[in-house]
């Protein structure tokens, strides 16, 4: 009889257990869906409800098991078949736990499939996402699952929201030109728009070596930062200001899911590489293009593939 009346006193705890249990993660997701829906509506009420492009992505699994998201900057205010800005394949593979980020150079001169040669960032104009998948699958022989058109917009927003205080970054040089802001050097703290200048400069010698240079920098400080402990609870609303200023084939859950796991590593994990390498370029000016990086495909190729396997 004790036993009986033991066990049936074991049974309700764990009913209790279970039952608290099942109302914390009921709440946790709702939540997460009014963190998401609240973002959404921020943005906006900026914006107002905009139509979006429609595009066709025939993205292909990869072959060593991760995921390649095309990550392509556009000036909205210009059309989001204006000539990529910038041109980056965030590569995950959830096995490994790692994450790699990998820019390509708008001016590589390369092939562009059924259009001849051209700078790379013209595909993305010529043809949308699809164009570029194909570019980088003709030349570099990487397959991509996913794209995500950014706004520059939306790049200040989420940063304004994320970082009140602004993000600190150590400004090399005098920056003006081009760019909508004047930053001067130092360590300081950058808003949206200055951040979004100190990106998008490429006036000086380096040109766009050292913009794709402080792209890399700025993109592993505001993913470690975005996906602290401490911004945790606000990671879904974070999602949802962007979300109306990226044009994307990506599920809400998965880039929720992709920032979760990423939750607790150190920027210094993210791995970067730039195309073309060191040695696999020579400056030309070629009629019709202006100046351009024509690149060695092999070792490009190469470098690449060692890069997202190692």
């Amino acid at each position: 009889m004790r036993y009986e009346e033991r066990r049936k006193r074991k049974t309700h705890k764990w009913k209790r257990v279970l039952a608290v249990a099942v109302l914390f993660i009921a709440a946790l997701g709702g939540y997460t869906i009014y963190q998401y829906k609240q973002g959404v509506r921020q943005s906006e009420q900026l914006i107002g409800d905009q139509p979006k492009t429609e595009y066709t992505f025939n993205g292909n699994k990869d072959e060593y098991g991760g995921t390649n998201i095309l990550l392509l900057g556009s000036d909205s205010r210009h059309g989001e078949r204006a000539r990529a800005d910038t041109i980056m394949i965030a590569h995950y593979n959830q096995a490994k736990g790692t994450y790699k980020l990998t820019s390509i150079m708008r001016d590589s001169y390369v092939d562009i499939p059924g259009y001849g040669k051209h700078k790379i960032n013209s595909a993305f104009a010529i043809g949308g996402p699809d164009l570029m998948r194909q570019a980088i699958k003709e030349n570099f022989g990487l397959d991509l699952q996913y794209y995500a058109i950014v706004g520059f917009e939306g790049f200040v927003q989420l940063v304004d929201e994320a970082f009140p205080e602004g993000v600190e970054i150590e400004v090399e040089k005098p920056m003006r030109e081009n760019i909508g802001v004047r930053l001067e050097p130092g360590l300081q703290r950058l808003d949206g728009a200055h951040l979004l200048g100190y990106v998008r400069f490429r006036h000086d010698a380096v040109g766009d070596f050292g913009r794709v240079k402080r792209q890399q920098k700025v993109v592993k400080k505001v993913a470690n930062d975005i996906t602290s402990f401490e911004k945790l609870p606000k990671l879904p609303k974070l999602i949802g200001i962007v979300v109306p200023f990226i044009n994307t084939n990506m599920e809400t859950n998965d880039m929720l899911f992709m920032a979760k796991d990423f939750i607790g590593k150190d920027r210094e994990s993210i791995q970067s590489l730039r195309i073309p390498v060191n040695g696999s370029y020579t400056d030309r000016r070629i009629s019709g293009e202006g100046a351009v990086l024509a690149i060695d495909i092999y070792k490009n190729r190469q470098a690449l593939h060692h890069f997202i396997t190692e």
